[in-house]
């Protein structure tokens, strides 16, 4: 699986704290008060895989689609519920466009694929002497589909493609985005209760952790507490990044060392999974209170920006005019223009799902119409390079009547966790 940079802060924010003194630093934080919250979470189930699997034929259908191919990642999940990495042996899911999946795996590692597979499935085994891709084809070819067009999904590596390419001559390879984002863009009522959960651990999390942050803790200390209170809480911490100061500045920090001090930025973007379901938060504050003009008068306009987007994201709009909305705003206070600095230098939100960033962004340009359904993040920061920066994201989802908070934004600099 890909390594993002929110892998690598969650791996540091696991990392275990260290004695100082008078600061609390120790590898198991005093977390008694917290109990988990996730109790009525229900994973996905059987019947909303199978519903998955129609829309996906349906999709198919109507876009002249014989097969979509798969490999490990979130869209083998959100098809399949098979968990599992990618290597040079390949497994793979096919999707015909009528019938049960066909799952191709080494020989030796069905009895694992087995173990969270969900639905059913036609599973053809290939022995390491063999070429995995002719698996494939002789699943596409017993079907009658190897002359239709078979689509790839968007994050199948190209060795996987170019095999297929070779063993299938006739068929012509087009993207699955139709109906992989066409299916995965568009969430469910059980799947936005998860990433509701999802978020409510984010936002209990920050809440236990806001109070306990202290003079002379380093930034991974406060990620680390921070991971500590989500997991407590029932949540399985997916990334947990704390800016402090001048790295605040720079939308994923830098490699200088910061601590926390009186009067100083804090700037953290935390998320975590409920049965696989993201959460994405982030919350700036300034330590000890007592904002200086510039800080309160920066964290307002991002407030107001925040605002300006989510009201921008209506049934029908295009997710690019939420971006163009943001900017116009911070133009007319002269920040930019458009991605230059001071000002926002990144999209002003983007998908959420099973994966933390998923298509379709808002961000200029993109022409996608909002739906029903669809989920984004709303985060459009404000950065002054050389000083600090302040972003408040909160998600939200679509609705027939416009969009709706999977968490309310904060009032005001001086309670900025709620």
């Amino acid at each position: 699986m890909r390594v993002s940079r929110r892998t690598v802060i969650a791996g540091a924010a696991a990392m275990p704290l260290i004695a100082r003194a008078g600061i609390l630093r120790a590898a198991e934080p005093d977390l008694s008060e917290l109990r988990s919250i996730t109790g009525a979470a229900r994973p996905i189930d059987a019947d909303e895989r199978a519903r998955r699997l129609s829309r996906a034929q349906a999709l198919m259908k109507a876009n002249n689609i014989g097969a979509v191919v798969i490999e490990p990642g979130s869209s083998m999940i959100y098809f399949t519920g098979v968990e599992w990495w990618r290597s040079e042996r390949l497994t793979a899911v096919v999707l015909p466009v009528e019938g049960k999946p066909c799952i191709v795996t080494p020989f030796f590692e069905e009895p694992s694929v087995h173990e969270t597979l969900a639905v059913p499935a036609d599973i053809r085994v290939w022995q390491e002497d063999e070429d995995p891709l002719a698996i494939v084809a002789g699943f596409l070819y017993d079907r009658k589909l190897a002359t239709q067009p078979i689509a790839i999904e968007e994050s199948v590596r190209f060795f996987a493609f170019d095999g297929l390419r070779k063993v299938l001559p006739e068929a012509r390879l087009v993207s699955a985005n139709p109906v992989v984002r066409g299916c995965r863009m568009i969430k469910t009522p059980a799947e936005l209760a998860l990433m509701q959960i999802a978020t409510d651990v984010t936002i209990a999390a920050y809440r236990w952790l806001h109070p306990r942050i202290e003079k002379g803790m380093r930034q991974q200390d406060v990620s680390a507490l921070m991971s500590a209170a989500t997991k407590k809480l029932g949540g399985s911490p997916e990334f947990s990044m704390c800016l402090i100061g001048e790295s605040a500045a720079y939308p994923h920090g830098s490699k200088q060392p910061q601590t926390v001090d009186a009067g100083r930025i804090v700037l953290m973007d935390c998320g975590c999974t409920v049965h696989g379901y993201q959460s994405d938060v982030s919350r700036t504050w300034v330590h000890g209170g007592g904002a200086n003009s510039e800080q309160r008068i920066v964290w307002d306009r991002v407030r107001r920006g925040q605002q300006i987007a989510f009201e921008a994201a209506q049934i029908g709009a295009p997710a690019g005019s939420v971006d163009d909305a943001v900017r116009r705003y911070y133009e007319s206070l002269d920040y930019g223009p458009g991605y230059k600095l001071p000002g926002l230098s990144h999209r002003t939100g983007h998908g959420i799902g099973l994966d933390g960033h998923e298509p379709v962004n808002l961000v200029r340009g993109e022409t996608t119409k909002l739906a029903p359904g669809m989920c984004f993040s709303d985060e459009p920061g404000i950065y002054i390079p050389g000083k600090f920066g302040v972003r408040l994201e909160d998600c939200f989802h679509m609705t027939e009547a416009g969009p709706r908070w999977f968490s309310q934004p904060p009032a005001s600099i001086d309670r900025p966790v709620g």
